[in-house]
């Protein structure tokens, strides 16, 4: 049975007809659209759980040396080392399009390009447990930003990808579905029509030849 409110007429059913087309056409680039979101987004995540893993083994080992360092220095003393940083990091923010989702860029620049410069305090004073603890938190800066960068990018093209879905499922199982029923209806209707009007010309005919033959 068809929809409500269809009509039964020649240009509805080739309205209806195009819309198929596009529907399908339309079902068919979001599919491939799905395909291709869900393969990179699989790629970002295992690159996400590898990054984790060096990003949280860098913070086990800063967070160690830092114990250490701490057993062997004053409180004041290691809060002096560290008070006043000698290094500056610029984060620039932007973005780049993934089949048409906007996934976050970060890039980052130091002020210097003197490693050193991590070390605001001397080393005269410090036990090298606490160099080991900066040298660690320094190396997993990177990482750091791409695991945000990653992160926030595979929310992003979750969404992405849940909505393409709803979408590829709405066209596949709602409106082409709906649309082909009421071009069956459409043609069914047509033909009916067709046929009675193909009936009425042919008793209307043997009227008529009934009539001039005097019958």
């Amino acid at each position: 049975m068809a929809s409500t409110q269809v009509n039964p007429t020649r240009m509805e059913l080739t309205r209806l007809k195009k819309k198929r087309i596009t529907a399908v056409r339309g079902h068919k680039l979001l599919k491939d659209k799905r395909d291709e979101l869900m393969r990179q987004y699989l790629d970002l995540v295992r690159e996400n759980m590898e990054v984790r893993k060096r990003v949280e083994a860098g913070i086990l080992s800063a967070n160690k040396n830092f114990v250490i360092a701490k057993a062997g220095m004053s409180e004041a003393e290691l809060h002096t080392a560290l008070l006043a940083p000698k290094q500056e990091i610029n984060l620039v923010a932007g973005q780049r399009n993934v089949m048409s989702v906007d996934v976050p860029t970060f890039e980052y620049k130091t002020r210097t390009a003197d490693e050193n410069d991590i070390y605001s305090y001397g080393f005269a004073f410090t036990s090298s447990d606490l160099d080991g603890a900066v040298k660690s938190l320094a190396d997993i800066l990177p990482d750091m930003i791409r695991l945000a960068e990653i992160e926030k990018s595979c929310q992003l093209m979750a969404a992405e990808i849940e909505k393409t879905r709803r979408r590829v499922n709405a066209l596949e199982h709602v409106i082409i579905p709906e649309t082909e029923k009421n071009i069956k209806y459409i043609t069914m209707k047509l033909d009916e029509n067709e046929r009675s009007t193909q009936i009425r010309l042919m008793k209307v005919k043997d009227m008529m030849l009934a009539e001039a033959h005097g019958y």
